[in-house]
């Protein structure tokens, strides 16, 4: 049965190939008709018992139609005022740019989401093509949202608890602490951007969603515990809306101090932090879902 904390995620039909044999690794994208599909095992988490707040982990299969999905970049800036965040961008930015390279291969949309660095694509049709779909949203009833989205969704106290890391500092794992201040220009060039991708950091990624008729999100970035959840064009916003999400959970990272609760390693506090996503807000997956690929793992975890 689907996560009854998932009532939006509407059940797809599962491909059925011939003289399959079940193995936990699967090819990533598989041609059927004209359509390609894009076969992942989501991951989420039941709660087995409300008294004792006890979860049970659950995986299914999974089939997208690439057409009808996106990704969403979020905030893998070229700098951060953490030094620690700087860096572990940089050594993840390789892997997620050749699940982009793949899935856009695939046909799904790659919507690049570098918040607060919109000045440096002004002019580009990447940077227009998210204007032109947000302006047509106000012309068709069709493509408005259900309801209005956030320039920030904050943690929803109806539906998840407080998240399992303290963050209060920011989030710096360094030693010393780096200072805060705005030190992103743009998005890391390691993630190429392609002229047939979008740019945007607002609500018009939706809009663009909502004219491309695609109900299906896959989320990766930073950081988890801020930007993945808040923005207005990641999991939260986007589940509320109806799409259907999911977070790649080994192409993300979190602001969190193992300094501070729950006191353990950074990557361990990041772990949390998607276990608390599986289990109030959407399933995850890995890269390796689509595009075959080694999921990614921080040499420092």
């Amino acid at each position: 049965m689907l996560n009854p904390l998932f009532p939006r995620f509407d059940r797809i039909a599962l491909v059925v190939i011939a003289g399959f044999i079940a193995c936990p690794i699967r090819s990533a994208a598989q041609t059927a008709g004209d359509a390609t599909a894009i076969e992942m095992t989501i991951r989420y988490e039941t709660e087995t018992d409300p008294k004792r707040h006890q979860f049970k982990t659950v995986e299914e299969p999974r089939t997208w139609t690439a057409t009808e999905t996106a990704i969403v970049v979020c905030d893998m800036w070229d700098q951060h005022w953490c030094r620690g965040a700087t860096d572990r961008v940089a050594e993840m930015a390789p892997r997620m740019n050749q699940v982009i390279q793949r899935a856009r291969e695939q046909g799904v949309l790659i919507i690049h989401c570098p918040s607060a660095c919109l000045d440096f694509y002004k002019g580009t049709p990447m940077r227009q093509r998210a204007i032109d779909a947000a302006q047509s949203a106000k012309d068709d009833p069709s493509l408005q949202s259900k309801t209005p989205l956030q320039g920030w969704c904050w943690l929803d106290p109806v539906r998840e608890p407080s998240l399992p890391i303290d963050d209060t500092d920011g989030g710096c794992d360094c030693d010393p602490t780096c200072q805060q201040h705005e030190a992103w220009t743009r998005q890391i060039e390691t993630i190429r951007i392609d002229p047939s991708d979008a740019i945007t950091d607002s609500d018009e990624a939706f809009y663009l969603m909502k004219q491309r008729g695609i109900k299906n999100v896959i989320v990766m970035g930073v950081h988890l515990n801020m930007c993945v959840l808040g923005r207005p064009f990641s999991i939260r916003q986007m589940v509320q809306q109806g799409q259907n999400v999911v977070l790649v959970r080994d192409l993300t990272d979190t602001m969190y101090n193992s300094r501070k609760s729950p006191y353990v390693s950074h990557f361990d506090g990041t772990r949390l932090v998607t276990q608390h996503v599986e289990r109030y807000w959407c399933p995850t997956i890995t890269s390796t879902d689509v595009d075959g690929g080694p999921e990614f793992h921080f040499a420092a975890d």
